[in-house]
């Protein structure tokens, strides 16, 4: 083989290579969210279904108190940062062994495992960090609702429908002083693939 032709293979393979990690780069990128870097719905279900193999493992929806309020009154900037601070704050809150999305607008989701059964009180604590101002936007005052549930309460329940319970423990977050709440045990208020009109459901 002559000069020339190994200098072509070079060339490819190098394109090649280059082209790779491009590929991959996007690929990353079109499965963050852009405004908070938290993992979009798709990516956020794929890992929250691995982490829910193990039963230690808890299910937690959390949503913005009054976020259009934010946004009306102090601008959308503000609503962006709260939304932004939001995410660090739970992400910092789950640690790296579990996920954190969002799933849309002021809607986040996160999976953590619970191996030492100090869920209830690391909530209670995110639940008052999460009301704190954000240092760029100290005027804005708000809360964040929280509801969670345990997989070793529904074991033989999938994503969706542990997602509905920690819903509906979250809208009774909302409806009462306290802004986390634990899903009770027993049936489901609404059905899985139905959840309140304005919700999406995560299969």
């Amino acid at each position: 083989m002559n000069t020339l032709a190994l200098i072509l293979i070079a060339a490819l393979s190098a394109a090649w290579g280059v082209h790779t990690v491009w590929m991959s780069r996007r690929l990353r990128t079109a499965r963050r969210d852009p405004l908070t870097g938290l993992w979009t719905r798709d990516a956020f279900t794929r890992q929250a279904r691995r982490l829910l193999r193990n039963r230690h493992a808890v299910v937690v929806l959390a949503d913005v108190d009054r976020f259009k309020q934010v946004n009306d009154t102090h601008g959308h900037a503000a609503g962006d940062a709260l939304l932004a601070i939001t995410a660090t704050r739970l992400t910092h809150a789950v640690g790296r062994s579990g996920v954190v999305g969002r799933l849309g607008g002021d809607e986040f989701a996160a999976v953590l495992v619970d191996r030492d059964g100090t869920a209830a009180d690391q909530l209670a604590v995110l639940g008052r960090i999460l009301a704190r101002p954000i240092e760029t936007a100290p005027e804005v005052h708000t809360s964040v609702s929280l509801g969670w549930v345990r997989r070793a309460d529904h074991p033989n329940e999938d994503l969706s429908a542990l997602l509905q319970r920690a819903d509906e423990a979250m809208y009774a977050a909302k409806r009462t002083p306290a802004t986390v709440r634990r899903a009770a045990l027993g049936r489901l208020l609404a059905s899985v693939t139905g959840r309140r009109p304005g919700r999406r459901s995560t299969a």
